[in-house]
C-alpha cells in the first residue's frame, strides 16, 4: 500500500469513528432526555460544540472524553460501540475501538468490554501531537505509561519527564498529567489504568487542571 493510500485509509477511518462516536452521544443523551445545553453545562462545554461533535464534524480531547462520559454516567469505553467480552478475546489492531483524533494523537481502546479490573488504551502521536492542551486528571487509581516509540514529554502537575522507548513512568490519576510528542518522528504509548477511571461519578475530578 502507497503512502498515500495509508492516509486516505487513515482519514477514512478517523471520519467514521468521528460520526460513530457522535451518534452514540446523541443517542446517550436522548436516552437521558438531556438537551444539548443540559449536557454541555454537565461536561463543562458549549452546547454548539457537542453539535459538531454529534454531527461527526470534530474530535475531543481526552479530557473533554473523560468530562462527557461522567456527565452520561458512563465509562469512555461505553462511548465506542464493541462486542460483548468473552473468556479468551482477540482484537485484531484494525478492529481496536478508536477515539477520534485530537491534537495529533490518536488514541486506541485494547482492553475489552465491559471494562472491569484495567484498561488499557494506546496513544499514536504525530510530531508535536499531545493528548490536548491541558493538564487533566481522572479518577483516584493508579496509572502507567509505557513509550512503545519515539520520545514523550510526560508533564505530572509542573513536573515534566522526558521518556524514550523503552522507558515508563508511574502515578496516580487525580494528578495533573499531560503527554506530548516531543521527537523528530511519530511517538507510540500505552496507558495501563488500574481501577478502571472512565466510568468514575465525580465530574470535578475530570476537569482540566492549569497552574495557577
Amino acid at each position: 500500500m502507497t503512502d498515500a493510500a495509508r492516509t486516505d485509509t487513515t482519514v477514512r477511518d478517523e471520519q467514521d469513528a468521528l460520526q460513530r462516536l457522535g451518534q452514540r452521544v446523541r443517542d446517550l443523551r436522548a436516552a437521558r432526555r438531556l438537551s444539548l445545553r443540559d449536557l454541555a453545562e454537565r461536561c463543562g462545554t458549549s452546547a454548539s460544540f457537542l453539535s459538531q461533535l454529534e454531527r461527526g464534524l470534530t474530535g475531543a480531547s481526552t479530557s473533554t472524553l473523560n468530562q462527557l462520559a461522567a456527565a452520561l454516567g458512563i465509562s469512555v469505553a461505553d462511548l465506542f460501540e464493541g462486542r460483548s467480552a468473552a473468556v479468551h478475546t482477540v482484537l485484531k489492531r484494525s478492529l481496536r475501538p478508536a477515539l477520534p483524533s485530537t491534537e495529533g494523537c490518536r488514541k486506541t481502546l485494547l482492553s475489552s468490554r465491559p471494562v472491569r479490573n484495567f484498561e488499557v488504551y494506546i496513544g499514536e502521536f504525530e510530531i508535536g501531537g499531545s493528548t490536548g492542551p491541558d493538564l487533566y486528571t481522572h479518577g483516584k487509581a493508579q496509572e502507567m505509561l509505557t513509550v512503545l516509540r519515539g520520545v514523550v514529554e510526560v508533564s505530572l502537575g509542573e513536573a515534566r519527564y522526558i521518556l524514550e522507548e523503552g522507558d515508563s513512568i508511574e502515578y496516580g490519576t487525580d494528578t495533573p498529567h499531560r503527554t506530548v510528542n516531543v521527537g523528530n518522528g511519530r511517538a507510540e504509548v500505552m496507558w495501563i489504568i488500574a481501577p478502571p477511571t472512565s466510568a468514575h461519578s465525580d465530574l470535578e475530578k475530570y476537569i482540566a487542571w492549569k497552574p495557577a
